[in-house]
């Protein structure tokens, strides 16, 4: 296999690295929290791999000395960016009130992206691939993504490393250039913070990578109710306490009422959408909805944004709106 890497021929290199990128990309989003930059970077993965070919001495699988230069290559990109989860403003309802009940400070990740789910299996079958396991739906939900944020870069990667792809202390401590006491400590560190920023009863959450008949039938009340702007029905949709969020808008939404009067312009009034489509699919092992709108006199119905729920006991308990830009990633156009 070194051999083969190093032999210099690109249709070869291409076969033994290309296999990978799917999984390589699902690393890297989870470094990073963005789609784009998720693509990119395995992008500069494979072109480093070709630059520094002739280093791979085949004492590891191909598969690890790839996992090392793309995470290696997601701590320069963040050495060279640093993003910081930025505090959200609350905003004024029209009654005057603030939305939100909330004492504790809310954080956005202003860079998060969704991650389509048709782009979370592995192209190779099991017996070609068998390390490129289904990606649990714990491991790349919004919530999860958006809680590693806040590690510092190696501690988020010795988290995904060790807790996520189950990698073993020592191989972790090879692939950062560090000692197991190191990363052990570091994985400590990385758990409790992981810990206060993930909401509560999180690990009560199913695990399904599939969508439940529960999910199936409040996403399509969700649709319905939009499309007739029927406020009561989208209302009792929603639990008490649930959460509206637009990255990377610096808002949020919390609470059934405050939602729902930030959705009214919207809906009713005569500057409102009269004319929806939408059309449902998934996100982070989420169910979500494309949101298309056409307005007076148009042909066409424009993207307006991608909607992914959380859904928890037969209610929307957060809802995270994304703009338009990433409907192309998930196959959709921006106008229909």
């Amino acid at each position: 296999m070194g051999d083969a890497v190093r032999a210099g021929d690109e249709q070869t290199f291409a076969e033994l690295t290309e296999r990978h990128r799917r999984e390589l990309q699902v690393h890297c989003y989870r470094m990073l929290g963005s789609f784009d930059d998720a693509e990119d970077l395995v992008q500069e993965t494979f072109l480093r791999a070709w630059r520094k070919r002739e280093s791979f001495q085949g004492r590891s699988t191909v598969r690890a000395w790839l996992y090392r230069i793309a995470t290696n290559a997601c701590l320069d990109f963040l050495e060279r960016h640093n993003r910081q989860p930025r505090q959200l403003v609350a905003p004024t309802l029209s009654h005057g009130s603030v939305s939100g009940r909330t004492a504790l400070p809310q954080v956005e990740v202003p860079w998060l992206q969704p991650y389509p789910d048709r782009l979370l299996e592995p192209v190779a079958p099991p017996d070609v691939e068998p390390d490129a396991a289904l990606v649990a739906k714990e491991t790349i939900e919004l919530a999860f993504l958006a809680a590693i944020q806040h590690l510092p870069p190696r501690q988020r990667a010795v988290l995904i490393l060790r807790d996520v792809l189950g990698w073993p202390a020592t191989d972790t401590a090879t692939l950062l250039d560090g000692t197991v006491a190191a990363v052990n400590s570091a994985l400590q560190r990385a758990r409790a913070t992981l810990k206060r920023h993930l909401p509560e009863r999180r690990m009560e959450w199913p695990a399904a990578t599939d969508p439940s008949q529960e999910e199936r039938a409040v996403l399509q009340r969700y649709v319905e109710a939009t499309e007739r702007a029927d406020l009561s029905a989208l209302a009792a949709l929603l639990r008490e306490d649930a959460r509206f969020t637009m990255p990377p808008k610096p808002t949020w939404f919390e609470g059934r009422d405050a939602i729902i009067e930030s959705w009214t312009p919207a809906m009713v009034g005569p500057t409102a959408w009269k004319d929806w489509y939408h059309v449902l699919t998934r996100a982070n092992r989420q169910p979500a909805v494309a949101c298309y709108v056409r307005g007076p006199g148009r042909s066409r119905y424009q993207a307006l944004g991608l909607d992914v729920l959380r859904i928890e006991g037969g209610q929307i308990v957060e809802i995270t709106a994304f703009l338009p830009r990433i409907f192309p990633a998930f196959g959709l156009p921006l106008s229909r």
